[in-house]
């Protein structure tokens, strides 16, 4: 039985079934299109995160491609060619009275956590060429 319990915010929070159930798909996933998938459109893809329904019949699967948007657009490609490959798979593997509906979704988080720490490199180097500036200035003074 699935049981969705809020926290201390009213938020919903997955059980902790549905969480097991989740990553050992997310962990099957990454599997079967490391090992089995040989389209080369997929290339260099990681799953990052699953989310199941509660009713673990429908997984959204978030994956990071490396690249460019063309290698993005290849990936969303192969994923959409091999969905149905992927999930008789996955039910071969899992254990579950339902193999869930799977669909892949684009996770830009890693994108955004990039260009993130390249917006606070850049400030550090900033503020480290001023403190150097100042430092200059100082010793012209004495």
């Amino acid at each position: 039985m699935c049981i969705i319990n809020r926290d201390e915010n009213g938020d919903l929070v997955m059980s902790q079934r549905k969480e097991k159930v989740a990553q050992r798909i997310k962990e099957e996933i990454s599997i079967i299109i490391h090992d089995k998938i040989k389209d080369p459109r997929i290339g260099f893809l990681t799953i990052t995160k699953v989310e199941l329904t509660s009713d673990l019949r429908t997984a959204k699967a978030f994956y990071s491609v490396l690249g460019e948007d063309d290698k993005k657009k290849e990936a969303r490609e192969g994923l959409k060619s091999a969905n149905k490959y992927i999930r008789k798979l996955l039910g071969d593997t899992m254990e579950l009275r339902y193999t869930p509906e799977i669909i892949f979704k684009l996770d830009t988080s890693t994108e955004y956590n990039l260009h993130i720490g390249m917006i606070f490199d850049k400030i550090e180097k900033e503020r480290l060429e001023k403190e150097e500036k100042g430092n200059d200035d100082q010793k012209t003074d004495s």
